[in-house]
């Protein structure tokens, strides 16, 4: 569910108690582990992490006037989704994520880059950390381009 909200804080408001304790958790350990760099802001009505334009001027392909997107996270109907391009386009850390997320026994949730968590105290907070520690704004610009770009 998108949100007109401006500002995350505004979009926290704007949760339950309960998803806000868990989106609060989680972005926490967001802003704990992503490299310097992206910066977080409103994006698509969700709480995103981005490649800020001052950064990278050529901004996202999809839309040039919009800054690079990195990873998001959004209270949704039926679950808490954590969108993560990087997962999505990288092969190696799929494979790493998908084996470190087999060991805390729980049932992986996943379509291409969204991780949907639908049981709060199930959520792997530790290895979300993990995660957001694997691309630093250099890695993921690179990445980007490579994959995204080679057409233009």
């Amino acid at each position: 569910m998108q949100s007109a909200a401006s500002t995350p804080e505004q979009y926290l408001n704007e949760l339950s108690d309960e998803r806000k304790q868990v989106i609060n958790k989680i972005r926490s350990i967001i802003l704990e582990n992503l490299p310097a760099g992206f910066k977080e802001e409103m994006s698509y009505g969700m709480l995103g992490y981005i490649v800020p334009k001052t950064n990278y001027p050529n901004g996202y392909h999809c839309n040039p006037k919009l800054p690079l997107p990195f990873l998001a996270l959004a209270s949704q109907k039926n679950f808490i989704a954590l969108y993560h391009m990087g997962i999505y386009s990288s092969e190696a850390v799929m494979a790493w994520f998908k084996n470190e997320y087999a060991k805390t026994g729980c049932k992986l949730d996943m379509g291409k880059s969204c991780l949907r968590f639908s049981k709060f105290d199930k959520i792997p907070y530790e290895l979300i950390g993990e995660l957001c520690q694997k691309f630093t704004v250099n890695d993921w610009i690179t990445l980007y381009e490579k994959l995204y770009l080679k057409n233009k």
